[in-house]
């Protein structure tokens, strides 16, 4: 049936004047290539907007890379060339050849392509991205109902490239798995664990595998190292029918100079700002995002909504914010504010506007900020003149966390606060304890690594650590590999050590983390008042000469409270003895120096029941023996 020339796959003045405005929310729609019916003839709509551009054309293997057979049309008065070619086929490649104003031409990936070719190819890929028969309503229709903050949220942080390999081939060498595959052993592996959600390193297409997918060339495509885009809906799909959440990793503060990108992509800083010491980051040798410009501030906006409604995306972990909100940040010399200030005010209302959006579907999407520093109110809500964001990393806790748990253990009494500082600001934000992949890379050593002690000693260390962080109120995130103890730091380019789990020291220490999560899963008081102040209560406190730590997770009901137990130093204390609140029975649901977990313990379900002697400022307390390094668990 004949299309007629104004179909909706053309840019019409309307959707100039929403770009215009950063407020056309499905740009991408109308720019990039799109599959559709001219006049009878089947073939491929191109859009790129390309304002200071003198001439644009579309050159592919459909016309032999000829940049002089296909010049598009300029569309005032926002500069956008478009241009209709019959002919083309689903998985042609195509670049824009722009035409700077100095005669000069560059070869250009199309900033809204869905596919691109397999790195270190560079050219963009003709898909379509409808077809895909989604089958996780159920999923999609439970997570509008639920409110995130009460939820249980214990994050497995993976990079698919390294997460498990297969044997290097001639038509495979790195060893990847498709998305599909991914899907299977992925859910599988969650699921025998106990995680809620994934969260993906390096979806968006990258062309350098050490940048883990923090250099972004194609942002609306899902990187072809692993597939196509109907196969990274497939992995996403899957985890949702298997009940697992997906979150992405997205980069919205920079961008890569590869010249197939979007670095001085019309000849002109056109996505990025112009003054250097605002468009550059020295750091990172990469370009900054110009949020003045509103159809800069739309691409990305239109590009966070087109992860979460076109791939079903629950949540965006929004990367390097404090890089966004600071001017000075990472540079010697700065531009400030037109108040003076070192804030970037067009990036706060970027992150504003974008955030608002998030909140106001209603869907049971999130947003969540990667920012490490003390920029208040960062989780409340814009109207109430804050970012928000749904959640945000606590970059803090990690930092004093780990400096604790590096500490040879007579040294801790002098450490104390490193681990009881983070409640006084622990409702200050909506927070989620990370321990991510940053933290264990480039000479900062595995989780295993970073403990004091021998080999069994360091064990044991770990151990203590992961309770005492299942205990602290928060949502939660685990890098790969640290759940059964990898001893290596983490390598883009290699598998992790699997074998590992073949050794019943490593086993043992997996099987603990799957007890931990059983039991994070199985107690609604470890994650529904996360974020309120009646949730969590210190019992020992100030216990600084022994290094021990006691504390209670409240329930909304007030029933199924947890009181934890947590003893940083290898020394046995044969009766322990700790304050209770209340005068019932106490159940022992965990000790971390158990032999095995899984089985049934000969102590485990051992009831106490409190006794008139004073503990930690309580009339009555329990006694029990708590080993050096362990951590107790009980229900009351």
């Amino acid at each position: 049936m004949e299309q007629p020339v104004d179909s909706i796959l053309e840019v019409t003045e309307f959707d100039q004047y929403l770009f215009g405005m950063g407020t056309h929310y499905k740009i991408y729609e109308k720019l990039g290539a799109h599959l559709t019916e001219r006049n009878g003839q089947e073939g491929v709509y191109f859009a790129v907007w390309a304002p200071n551009a003198r001439q644009v054309s579309v050159a592919g293997d459909f016309n032999g890379w000829d940049t002089r057979t296909h010049i598009m049309e300029r569309l005032e008065p926002l500069g956008i060339y478009a241009l209709f070619v019959p002919g083309v086929l689903e998985h042609s490649r195509y670049k824009y050849c722009i035409t700077r104003q100095d005669g000069s031409t560059v070869m250009k990936a199309d900033p809204y392509a869905i596919h691109s070719e397999v790195r270190p190819a560079t050219a963009s890929v003709v898909e379509e991205l409808g077809g895909y028969r989604w089958r996780d309503g159920s999923w999609m229709k439970a997570r509008c109902g639920k409110n995130i903050k009460e939820q249980p949220m214990f994050i497995y942080e993976m990079h698919p490239g390294s997460w498990r390999k297969h044997p290097s081939s001639e038509a495979n060498p790195e060893g990847f798995y498709n998305y599909k595959q991914i899907a299977h052993s992925l859910a599988d592996y969650v699921l025998e664990m106990g995680y809620t959600h994934v969260e993906l390193m390096g979806i968006a297409e990258h062309p350098f595998d050490g940048s883990w997918g923090y250099q972004v060339t194609g942002y609306f495509a899902p990187t072809s190292r692993y597939g196509n885009v109907h196969d990274f809906m497939y992995l996403v799909d899957y985890l949702h029918q298997k009940g697992i959440g997906v979150i992405l990793d997205w980069v919205p503060a920079h961008f890569p100079k590869d010249e197939c990108g979007l670095s001085l992509f019309d000849g002109t800083c056109l996505y990025e700002y112009a003054d250097p010491r605002k468009g550059e980051h020295p750091d990172w040798g990469t370009k900054v995002f110009d949020y003045g410009k509103n159809e800069v501030k739309n691409f990305l906006i239109s590009n966070a909504l087109y992860w979460l409604d076109e791939y079903h995306i629950d949540g965006l972990r929004v990367d390097a914010v404090a890089s966004m909100l600071y001017l000075d940040y990472g540079r010697t010399q700065w531009v400030p504010n037109k108040f003076g200030g070192k804030e970037n005010l067009e990036a706060v209302e970027f992150l504003k506007h974008l955030n608002s959006l998030v909140e106001h579907r209603e869907d049971g999407t999130m947003i969540i900020a990667e920012e490490s520093t003390a920029w208040p109110q960062v989780t409340d809500t814009p109207e109430n003149g804050g970012l928000g964001f749904s959640m945000k990393w606590n970059m803090g806790w990690m930092n004093d966390f780990l400096s604790y748990m590096k500490l040879d253990p007579i040294y801790r009494q002098y450490h104390h606060n490193s681990m009881t500082f983070s409640m006084m600001y622990a409702y200050s934000e909506r927070f989620i304890l990370v321990l991510s992949h940053d933290e264990v890379v480039h000479g900062k050593c595995s989780m295993i690594e970073k403990m004091p002690g021998t080999p069994e000693q360091k064990m044991e260390n770990l151990k203590a650590a992961y309770g005492f962080m299942m205990g602290h109120p928060g949502k939660k995130l685990l890098f790969m590999g640290q759940d059964f103890a990898q001893n290596h730091e983490w390598n883009e380019n290699s598998a992790l050590d699997w074998e590992l789990l073949a050794d019943p020291v490593h086993k043992k220490i997996h099987d603990y983390m799957k007890e931990l999560l059983k039991l994070y899963r199985t107690y609604p008081c470890l994650y529904e008042l996360d974020h309120e102040g009646t949730g969590f209560e210190w019992i020992g406190v100030d216990d600084n000469e022994r290094s021990i730590f006691s504390f209670v997770r409240h329930g909304k009901n007030g029933k199924k409270n947890l009181l934890f137990v947590c003893n940083f130093t290898p020394v046995d204390r044969e009766d322990y003895r700790v304050g209770v609140l209340k005068r019932k029975q106490h159940v022992l649901l965990l000790d971390s120096t158990w032999d095995s977990y899984g089985e049934e313990q000969e102590e485990r379900g051992r009831k106490l029941k409190p006794e008139k002697v004073e503990a930690d400022g309580k009339a009555y307390s329990i006694g029990y023996p708590l080993k050096g390094y362990g951590v107790l668990v009980f229900e009351f």
